[in-house]
């Protein structure tokens, strides 16, 4: 079997896991990316294949830079795409283009114990099964499973899950979802995250869709949403989803929530949606021990079937403590190293995995144009007004935020971030930034928000 053919079944599988995350269509996936097929990797060039014109123009445009992005995330390392049009090729010589190649070498791999499109149905990856207990992750665990499996009366509800990004908070969600659907498949699960909620909220208001969002989100069995941190300061959504949890609650369905801290630390969330919170179990997660950490890298090399011996293993473990996400992006590494080379990696070959997820999970450049997203949504204005000449309440107060949260987060300097507030001068800046301190010193409640704003962003 040609390598490559399994490198883009992980880059199916990329794509459909964000289907199950909603940030992309079950339609989508099918029409666009199912189809997709293997030609070659050569150099720094994915090659890959689709039968018509139409379908490599909607690929080009509307999905070229997911495509980098999952190829890069699988790989390692980031390529460019080629597309092919199977339809333009008509002689031998044309269709040899399509002869699958693998560079820098071509290596023969086991056939793996999927197929395509059965990836998900065979070998569910987010389930409990696969997921690895410890002691600092145990109760929520088992919190988790009770849910998914009891047919009595719901005791823990609302689940309130809360711990540090990257310790399988979303595994736990997505393992209550696979196990209903399979207990129950007439089910309606909803699974969500706060941001998604927002964004479907605005988009029913924008286009009068208001009720096709009440049916979506208020029809669920179970209705899982992960990260509901990210509603701090956003007002609607907090009273659309008040109004959502309520009629959940009353209905008698089971709600389970995710959060990167307790209910209490969640500076702007309304007091009445923090005793709902409160008024079920809450279970935390915290950074996993070294046996721990040893059994997610075992679990997961089982899972992708790679060996990796034990000093190896003891090594990966040493080094990366306090990210889930970490480790297993680390045996995915290894992985796609054997599928380059065709041999297991060694300590060496693990070194440098590991220094790439080191550097990898640095803080990134945060952009303003994220920073005025993000207080955009917060303030409920658009990031045009923010940037604009508008001088009304809503968006002043906005704009001057957004300055101070950028002098914050980036350290540019005034001049710098005149410009990108639409070309204000010095002293604009320096009374904006005056303005929004007093504002923290004598307001608790826009203190909290800013400081919320702050925290979501360097969170993403």
């Amino acid at each position: 079997m040609n390598s490559f053919m399994e490198v883009l079944e992980y880059v199916k599988e990329y794509f459909l896991e964000k289907v199950r995350n909603n940030e992309l269509s079950q339609t989508a996936y099918n029409c666009w990316i199912k189809d997709l097929e293997p030609i070659r990797l050569e150099n720094d060039t994915a090659v890959i294949a689709v039968r018509t014109n139409f379908h490599k123009k909607i690929l080009l445009s509307q999905y070229e830079s997911r495509l980098l992005e999952a190829f890069e995330a699988v790989l390692g390392f980031p390529v460019k795409v080629e597309i092919i049009a199977t339809e333009n090729l008509s002689g031998e010589e044309d269709k040899d283009i399509l002869k699958p190649t693998y560079a820098p070498k071509e290596v023969s791999v086991e056939e793996p114990s999927f197929q395509s499109g059965d990836f998900i149905d065979d070998r569910y990856e987010y389930t409990f099964q696969n997921f690895v207990v410890g002691s600092k992750n145990e109760f929520a665990y088992t919190a988790c499973k009770s849910v998914a499996t009891s047919s009595t009366v719901k005791t823990y509800n609302p689940l309130f899950i809360y711990g540090p990004s990257g310790l399988g908070k979303t595994h736990l969600l997505m393992a209550i979802k696979y196990e209903v659907k399979q207990r129950n498949p007439e089910m309606n699960i909803v699974y969500t995250n706060s941001e998604t909620f927002t964004n479907d909220l605005i988009y029913a208001l924008g286009n009068k869709g208001i009720d096709d969002f009440h049916l979506k989100y208020r029809h669920a069995d179970f209705f899982l949403i992960d990260d509901i941190q990210f509603l701090s300061g956003k007002e609607r959504s907090q009273e659309e989803f008040f109004h959502t949890f309520n009629e959940l609650y009353l209905s008698g369905k089971q709600i389970v929530i995710t959060s990167d801290r307790p209910p209490k630390d969640i500076n702007i969330i309304e007091e009445r949606l923090k005793n709902r919170f409160e008024s079920g179990l809450l279970a935390d997660i915290s950074y996993p021990d070294t046996e721990t950490r040893i059994a997610i890298i075992k679990r997961k090399a089982e899972f992708l079937q790679i060996d990796i011996p034990d000093d190896i293993v003891n090594f990966m473990a040493n080094k990366l403590k306090r990210n889930i996400r970490q480790l297993e992006g680390a045996v995915k590494k290894m992985k796609v190293y054997k599928l380059l080379s065709g041999s297991n990696p060694n300590m060496s070959v693990a070194q440098n995995v590991i220094k790439e997820i080191l550097n990898e999970n640095q803080p990134v450049d945060i952009t303003i144009d994220k920073i005025i997203e993000e207080v955009a949504k917060t303030y409920n204005v658009s990031s045009e007004d923010i940037r604009s000449k508008k001088r009304t309440g809503p968006v002043s107060a906005a704009r001057q935020t957004a300055i101070y949260v950028t002098r914050e987060i980036t350290q540019i300097s005034m001049k710098q971030i005149g410009q990108e507030f639409g070309n204000r001068d010095h002293t604009t800046i320096v009374y904006a930034l005056k303005q929004v301190e007093q504002l923290m010193k004598t307001n608790a409640h826009e203190k909290g928000i800013i400081e919320d704003i702050i925290k979501n962003i360097k969170n993403r």
